[in-house]
């Protein structure tokens, strides 16, 4: 995947991943030399548990693809680094409506990646996430729709 694919999504010449696509997921801001990103999401009633607020695996999900493509935008072209550990504190509910994740990288080895990231409602945070990724080579390129 790495750099090229990724650059290809933010020019609209690729789509986002489907699962980022049922997200309802915008880059809002991306600065691969910082290793930070901005991603808008949008909190569907289809994300909702029993008593109104968004799922928290929805809640992982958007995180994880908060966190992922900040590290996915420093790569090279026959990159990707799949998430290897996620952890996740959940502050606040969430509620339908849009949200906003802030990654970065925190430590870039050879191949094993510090990740934290953030996502935020009106304001408030609604949780807070660490990971860890492992970079690896790809020997056959991404598909595309």
């Amino acid at each position: 995947m790495g750099a090229g694919i990724f650059q290809k999504m933010l020019d609209g010449t690729l789509p986002l991943p489907r699962a980022a696509e049922t997200l309802g997921a915008h880059i809002v801001d991306v600065d691969p030399s910082a290793g930070s990103i901005v991603v808008e999401f949008d909190g569907k009633e289809a994300f909702t548990n029993p008593v109104g607020n968004l799922q928290g695996g929805f809640l992982a999900a958007m995180l994880d693809d908060t966190m992922g493509p900040a590290l996915t935008a420093t790569l090279g072209e026959n990159e990707f680094a799949p998430t290897l550990e996620l952890k996740i504190n959940f502050i606040a509910p969430a509620r339908v409506g849009k949200l906003t994740g802030y990654g970065r990288i925190i430590s870039k080895g050879g191949t094993v990646c510090v990740l934290e990231g953030e996502l935020v409602q009106d304001g408030a945070l609604v949780a807070r996430s660490s990971a860890t990724a492992l970079i690896r080579k790809i020997s056959k390129p991404a598909p595309t729709r």
